[in-house]
């Protein structure tokens, strides 16, 4: 009987054993399960934390988000604070856009908006019908300017979309967590810049016969100065036109629908978006040109028309210091420009005259298909979504809340690394945490290195993709 017993004894703890080993299992696989949060307080998962650590980007930094319609991409980007630019963290598929490529214009049409839009905790919906969803904010004031009507048009979860962006749940689960992170972290609201497209010449150039080239033109003025400044664009809106990265003179202000205002801008912004847009606007007139010949159509002619409206780079003076301070953003740098931009001696090339090419431009590829569009929708309209209730989720906080993964606090300042001391040229000025405006857009401007241009670019690569093409143009210039 004693050895039946014994025998039993080890059978019954190697059952316990594995049965131990088997939940030790289980709960490693749920991890990342925090049933006890309601979905809109739930934290970033481990991938998404050890992609932030990698890129040297904090949970809480400030993010920007771009749409691209035809490529059905979505991505976010955030503050690195190594460089003081917007980088790129990670894109999302958009499960479904409804209409076409275009902008909206009126209640019902189904058409997704493109432009610039600003992001606030209000429009933040924690008790959507469609998982969780954010208000894009159209109308905005350029939409506004031209009677454009529509309401309720989101970013949400469900795959379903009459109008809005539909995304996975698990993508805009992922997406909200990252703006409210971000709230919590003390900015104060967030772009979404919607395209038809990635704003490429190449991509110009097979839509040139698309009555919204112009509209797509002004767009691309936006696109251009987050590309080379890597801070998303100041925008405001006159003559019925987006303008970008502008100062209104003799305290004018801007006016949707009546003159613009003179306008100034930092000089080397100005100069350096101005050269990028002479640039483009060459080598889409070539591809233009080349594809009209081979199709036979005269696209080229309303790319050209297009043109002719000078962009804000174009329009706006150097700018000038001005006296009236402003407080800085929480993910602006705190020190100051001592003095106002030295004056480029690098010209502006015209844009719309387009110069004849070497060598024969290369082929343009064959388009990728558009998104799917119009994808399976409710019978009935849904009740317009409640705005977030005042509450504090989307308020600053010193720590992340409870049950999520606190950010790692900061060295003490005398364990930071030292500060490289800045090129004389560029020499800065603490003056009590505030800075003009135009002082902010310039301090945020640098640097205009070349080399980072693209965000997208790794170091090993950084020769090749757009910001290659750039360094290539620029030397071919020198």
């Amino acid at each position: 009987m004693d050895r039946v017993m014994a025998r039993f004894s080890k059978v019954l703890r190697a059952g316990l054993l594995t049965a131990s080993a088997s939940a030790l299992l289980v709960l490693a696989a749920c991890s990342e399960y925090q049933g006890t949060l309601p979905k809109h307080m739930r934290p970033l998962d481990s991938g998404t934390r050890a992609l932030l650590e990698r890129k040297g980007m904090d949970q809480r930094s400030p993010i920007m988000v771009r749409i691209f319609k035809e490529e059905a991409t979505l991505e976010v980007w955030k503050l690195q604070k190594a460089t003081g630019r917007y980088a790129f963290l990670k894109d999302y598929e958009i499960c479904a856009w409804s209409g076409v490529l275009g902008p909206k214009k009126k209640e019902g049409d189904r058409q997704a908006p493109e432009g610039f839009y600003t992001i606030r905790p209000a429009q933040m919906n924690p008790n959507s019908k469609y998982h969780l969803s954010f208000n894009m904010g159209y109308p905005n004031a350029f939409d506004q300017s031209l009677g454009r009507t529509g309401s309720e048009l989101m970013v949400h979860g469900a795959c379903s979309s009459r109008g809005c962006y539909s995304m996975t749940d698990e993508h805009i689960q992922e997406i909200y967590t990252l703006g409210r992170l971000a709230f919590q972290g003390g900015q104060r609201d967030f772009q979404v810049h919607a395209y038809p497209f990635r704003m490429t010449p190449r991509n110009m150039a097979r839509h040139r016969n698309d009555p919204n080239m112009p509209f797509w033109m002004m767009l691309k003025e936006g696109y251009d100065h987050f590309d080379i400044v890597g801070q998303p664009p100041k925008v405001d809106v006159c003559e019925n036109r987006y303008v970008f990265n502008a100062v209104a003179a003799n305290g004018q202000s801007f006016n949707p629908s009546g003159q613009c205002p003179d306008m100034s801008m930092p000089e080397r912004i100005r100069v350096s978006v101005a050269e990028k847009q002479a640039r483009d606007n060459i080598k889409l007139m070539q591809l233009a040109e080349r594809l009209d010949r081979k199709e036979n159509t005269n696209g080229s002619q309303a790319i050209t028309l297009a043109m002719a409206e000078p962009s804000t780079a174009q329009r706006a003076s150097p700018i000038a210091i001005s006296t009236a301070a402003l407080p800085t953003e929480p993910a602006a740098t705190s020190t100051l420009l001592s003095t106002a931009p030295a004056q480029s001696t690098v010209p502006i090339v015209a844009a719309a005259a387009p110069q004849p090419a070497p060598d024969p431009a290369p082929p343009v590829p064959t388009p990728r298909p558009a998104a799917p569009v119009v994808a399976a929708a409710p019978a009935a309209a849904p009740a317009a979504e409640p705005a977030a209730p005042a509450n504090s989720d989307f308020l600053p906080v010193p720590e992340l809340r409870t049950q999520e993964v606190a950010t790692p606090a900061p060295a003490p300042a005398a364990e930071q690394p030292p500060v490289p001391e800045p090129k004389k040229k560029d020499k800065l000025l603490a003056e009590d945490g505030a800075a003009t405006l135009e002082e902010r857009m310039f301090v945020e401007s640098a640097p205009l290195d070349p080399s980072v241009a693209n965000a997208y670019a790794e170091a090993e690569t950084e020769e090749g993709g757009l910001t290659g093409f750039v360094l290539r143009l620029m030397k071919q210039g020198q």
